[in-house]
């Protein structure tokens, strides 16, 4: 009989444990990036024309800290696109209620210059409207444009483009990206201006405001005129093995229209989904997310070192993840990452900049003064 308890005994145990190793497989698999497409990156000369920018270009790595990066850049075997950038700061990215920030605060502290509570959009901690970068730009009659692979009234965009209590409001929030005079928007998002509960056809109003409404990638790759919305599915758009290269051509053709202005222009690129990745502490969509946003960073240091006159400046709205790099390999592009958490985290985040006015992005400031810097540079103020 004891025997036989023993026995029991021994082929629980080895159950328990083979179901727990079962269990922990997927969760490695997650954790661990083996391999994959790997871009070439080319460096580009650091002369330019002018001590301060006609444009500039902002990409905002949702979520993306350091760690991040470093997932990306080993991922591709030791070089990203960003490595151009030779002026590096970093930004505290603390809301005005909360030590660790949401994407809407700190959308709205690099785009207005004012620090809100979690949650806000283009408001202020009163709940009052402030103006945003585009809106200032826009009234000096310069071009204006926002990219994402989010829905475009999701919580970054929004923060460059509406004034709304809540970053949940977002069919209020297409009606502000309606009236808000941007002179080109891509990303998802089809649904907040069509299919909506107040059956208000925003479309067909976008279309009476001389906006071209295209859907297709092929379209808006090769989309010519002035005014683009650009909303390429209902909601936010799926990862990249899904969408494919739609930021790196999205930012090449805002690139392209706005170019047109003589007067200059600001841009506004967002990566959104290295967010997603951290929430869901997977390093490979972690790193799938970076690597699309340094292509799309390539198209504008291309344009970039061509036109002489265009600062381009990467950062992020704050951590998500609490990321760290446990193990890797250049040769081979394996990267193992870890997470303390599956929401944003209070570290700073980094600022790089390539291009006339640079300069100004080196050093600890708050996520605030990245809103001064541009503001400085680009309408003297």
């Amino acid at each position: 009989m004891k025997f036989i308890t023993k026995i029991t005994i021994l082929i629980t145990s080895w159950l328990l444990c083979s179901t727990l190793l079962l269990a922990q497989k997927p969760i490695d698999s997650l954790k661990t990036y083996y391999s994959g497409e790997v871009h070439n990156v080319k460096n580009y000369p650091q002369k330019f024309r002018n001590k301060t920018p006609k444009n500039i270009i902002l990409f905002i790595g949702d979520g993306m800290g350091v760690a991040h990066l470093f997932a990306g850049l080993t991922a591709n075997k030791g070089k990203l696109f960003i490595e151009n950038c030779k002026y590096i700061g970093f930004s505290k990215t603390a809301s005005s209620n909360r030590y660790v920030t949401d994407s809407a605060a700190g959308a709205t502290a690099i785009a207005t210059g004012v620090k809100t509570y979690n949650g806000a959009i283009g408001v202020d901690s009163n709940k009052n409207p402030v103006k945003n970068i585009l809106e200032e730009v826009s009234e000096k009659g310069m071009g204006t444009g926002i990219v994402a692979t989010s829905s475009i009234t999701h919580a970054t965009p929004a923060g460059f483009s509406a004034h709304q209590l809540n970053r949940n409001q977002e069919e209020e929030i297409a009606i502000d990206i309606l009236n808000s005079g941007v002179d080109v928007f891509i990303g998802g998002g089809y649904d907040f201006f069509s299919n909506r509960e107040d059956a208000r056809d925003l479309i067909g109003e976008l279309i009476q405001k001389g906006y071209t409404v295209e859907q297709e990638l092929d379209n808006i790759e090769n989309f010519m005129g002035t005014k683009l919305a650009g909303l390429t599915s209902p909601k936010g758009n799926g990862r990249v093995a899904e969408r494919g290269n739609m930021l790196p051509i999205s930012t090449q053709t805002a690139i392209h229209v706005l170019k047109k202005n003589k007067k200059g222009f600001f841009l506004m690129i967002e990566g959104s989904f290295i967010d997603s990745g951290g929430h869901a502490n997977n390093t490979s969509q972690v790193i799938e997310e970076v690597l699309d946003l340094d292509k799309a960073v390539g198209r504008a240091l291309e344009f970039a070192a061509r036109d002489g006159r265009t600062l381009v400046i990467v950062t992020a709205d704050h951590e998500t993840g609490g990321m760290t790099v446990n193990d890797g390999s250049f040769e081979t592009g394996m990267v193992k990452g870890e997470f303390t958490t599956s929401s944003h985290t209070g570290v700073m985040v980094p600022i790089f900049a390539y291009g006339p006015g640079a300069s100004e992005f080196i050093g600890i400031m708050e996520n605030t003064d990245i809103h001064s810097k541009i503001r400085k540079l680009l309408l003297g103020k």
